[in-house]
Parts: C-alpha cells; sequence; structure tokens
C-alpha cells in the first residue's frame, strides 16, 4: 500500500507495517474522541514515525497514486478532530 504524509512524501508499506499503523491510527481516533490531547499526539507521532522508518520511501519522481492520506506530522488537535473520526485514515 502507498501512503502519502501530506507535505512530505510517499512510502510503500508491507502488510505488517501496514497492520501497526492501522493500530495507531485507531489509537488516535480513540484519543481524538476522548479529548485527550497528549494521548493524540503521541500515537500520531509513533504513527508518522512507523511510516518513516517501516517504509520504503519513494523517489519524487514516482507518480504511484496513494491510497491513504496522512495529515502532515505539524496537524493540530483541532485539525485531527475533523481527520481522525470513525475508522479513522486507514478503515478496518
Amino acid at each position: 500500500m502507498i501512503v502519502r504524509i501530506m507535505t512530505e512524501g510517499q512510502y510503500k508499506l508491507d502488510d505488517a507495517a501496514l497492520a501497526k499503523v492501522n493500530e495507531y491510527d485507531n489509537a488516535c481516533v480513540a484519543a481524538v474522541e476522548a479529548g485527550d490531547e497528549d494521548g493524540f499526539h503521541e500515537h500520531f507521532e509513533a504513527l508518522l514515525h512507523l511510516i518513516r522508518t517501516e517504509g520504503t520511501e519513494l523517489a519524487d519522481d514516482d507518480l504511484h497514486g496513494s491510497d491513504v492520506l496522512i495529515p502532515p506530522g505539524d496537524t493540530t488537535f483541532a485539525e485531527a478532530a475533523g481527520e481522525f473520526t470513525g475508522e479513522g485514515l486507514i478503515p478496518d
């Protein structure tokens, strides 16, 4: 699966990494729903770190379409409330 971190780049993730990203995504949704700003930032940073370290970054001239869009690293808690809802960014 191809995941784009907006304003940053695209990463190819294998199924194992995608499953871990989905866990962090669900944790972000739960934190937003609970109004837990610190918890959201903790899980969101872990999600981004996982994508960056376990994903394979695609070259800028690689024109694959993204399957999932991840908000940029500087996403605020207020902005997250509009993104991390329901099933999150990655549907279960």
